[in-house]
């Protein structure tokens, strides 16, 4: 859940106290995961004030994406995800049921 609170706000971020107040999580549990993801390389921090904002890394989170899928499929795109899976996804969050994963 931070990661893709994270993403939502793109390069504006949010502060730590912030993300620990939205989704309900202790102080010290959100340090030791922005801490992982900034090591990473998946998010940036930089200093506001007294305030610590953190912010996703596009380039890292592009990087990641690519080692992921640089062997996806063995070579065979079309069996790969697609805009239309992402839809599936989609209908069913809006459903409120798993996505249908199996391929048509």
């Amino acid at each position: 859940m931070v990661f893709r609170m994270l993403v939502k706000a793109g390069e504006e971020g949010f502060p730590a106290g912030e993300i620990a107040e939205q989704l309900g999580i202790p102080a010290a549990t959100l340090s030791f995961h922005l801490k992982e993801l900034a090591n990473a390389g998946l998010v940036t921090s930089r200093k506001d004030g007294r305030s610590i904002i953190y912010s996703m890394n596009p380039r890292g989170i592009n990087c990641l994406m690519g080692f992921l899928i640089e062997d996806c499929c063995q070579g065979q795109t079309e069996l790969c995800i697609t805009a239309e899976c992402c839809e599936d996804v989609k209908a069913s969050k809006r459903q409120n049921k798993p996505p249908d994963t199996k391929r048509k």
